[in-house]
């Protein structure tokens, strides 16, 4: 039997602690967090390594991505302990029925048993998993990229570590070290052994995994994000809000790619917004973004022509396809055509525009005069998250500890027969 093999057999055998353990998942998770704060100088060193590796391969926003510092190790580390305060999931009655012949019928949370996530670049969806498979009940097998290998292997020393402390086995907490394809395509195909696959990453790994898995996999992350600007929205708001969504961290999946202006703003608005974005930004020492304008909106503004799959890519750089749209059922078709289904805002003071895109708009995040950052498992208040589902089936949006519990039925009686 292969490595992988052998760490997801122990992998389910070690998920059986966990059944009721409710105050042993809490205590290894505090635990866990005080190990990342402890082991903190080894954390950053792995990471060191990793990206004198990858500079001379990955873009300045990917290796943002990769990179760890003191203060996102606290994060982690804080995220960890905000899943602990968390209300324990397993158990949880969903619904209760009284049946006629006094049968009484409990639809229970119970967790999936091994989850798999195979990422790439950001070390710290590693805790994250970590800890939101642990509280939900669940044991999770991690396979993250080669480029965050050392990263990625540090942290899981620091799970271990309290994992230890808490008398809970390491093999909750599985990781592929391989730094070939072989490993996922295993995961990828073991049936029997894993009950649910999440991919977090790009395009191209979540279409691999949802392509060639077989077992049950969650489509995530690909996010054609979406930002129209109604023709009565408050320009200086809207500035704001565009800039944070672009921005504050543009290699994210919640990142804001597409711009749409009503028409009847374009001409006093759009060179607000190439001010704001592009001259300002560079005048401040700041990465500059790069306006891909349609043909209306080329004619107010400079920028560099839209090709034909501008309206179409996730770019997570520091670049944004711009688009004149007649009217907000306009930008609704023009969201329906592009959008990858993740997270899209209306900027309007308009209650019946903001009511009709909201309706309208078919995606697991819809956003009135708000940043598309936010779309975030910490931001919902989930602690962290798993990825973010952009199907319909089972999870959509954040993935919390909810999202990490199938449910079961509890059925008793006192001798029915039917």
């Amino acid at each position: 039997m292969s490595a992988v093999h052998d760490i997801l057999v122990e992998a389910r055998a070690a998920q059986k602690t966990l059944n009721g353990a409710q105050e042993r998942k809490n205590a290894a998770l505090l635990a866990i967090a005080d190990a990342l704060a402890r082991e903190r100088e080894s954390i950053l060193a792995a990471n060191r390594d990793d990206l004198e590796d990858a500079k001379e391969r990955y873009s300045s926003v990917m290796l943002d991505r990769l990179t760890l510092t003191e203060q996102r190790i606290a994060d982690m580390a804080q995220g960890v302990r905000d899943v602990a305060a968390l209300p324990d999931p397993e158990g949880r009655v969903i619904r209760r029925v009284e049946r006629p012949n006094g049968l009484v019928i409990e639809k229970t949370s119970a967790p999936l048993g091994v989850v798999v996530i195979i990422y790439e670049s950001r070390p710290n969806v590693t805790s994250d998993a970590a800890a939101l498979a642990l509280k939900s009940g669940n044991a999770v097998v991690l396979r993250g990229g080669r480029e965050a290998l050392r990263s990625n292997a540090a942290i899981v020393r620091a799970i271990r570590l309290g994992l230890a402390e808490a008398g809970l086995p390491a093999a909750l907490v599985g990781f592929v070290q391989d730094a070939d394809h072989s490993g996922a395509e295993e995961l990828m195909s073991a049936v029997g052994l894993v009950d649910l696959l999440i991919p977090r990453g790009g395009a191209g790994l979540i279409r691999r995994c949802v392509e060639t898995a077989r077992v049950p996999c969650i489509q995530t992350g690909t996010g054609i994000c979406h930002v129209y600007v109604d023709a009565s929205a408050d320009p200086d708001m809207a500035l704001d809000v565009i800039e944070n969504a672009k921005t504050s961290r543009p290699s994210v999946c919640n990142a804001e790619e597409v711009l749409l202006v009503h028409r009847d703003i374009a001409a006093s608005f759009l060179p607000r917004l190439r001010a704001r974005l592009a001259d300002d930004r560079a005048a401040q020492g700041k990465t500059p973004v790069e306006l891909r304008l349609d043909p209306r909106a080329a004619a107010i503004i400079p920028g560099t022509p839209a090709g034909p799959e501008d309206f179409d890519t996730e770019f997570l750089d520091y670049i944004l396809a711009v688009a004149v749209v007649d009217d907000t059922d306009a930008a609704i078709a023009h969201i329906a055509r592009h959008s990858t289904g993740h997270s899209e805002a209306i900027l309007t003071r308009d209650e019946d525009a903001a009511a009709r895109f909201t309706a309208q708009v078919d995606s697991a995040a819809v956003y009135v005069n708000a940043s598309t950052r936010f779309t975030d498992g910490g931001e919902f208040g989930l602690g962290c998250e798993m990825g973010i589902s952009t199907q319909k089936l089972h999870a959509r949006g954040p993935m919390g500890l909810e999202e990490l519990n199938t449910y079961k039925y509890v059925v008793r009686g006192s001798g029915q027969i039917r």
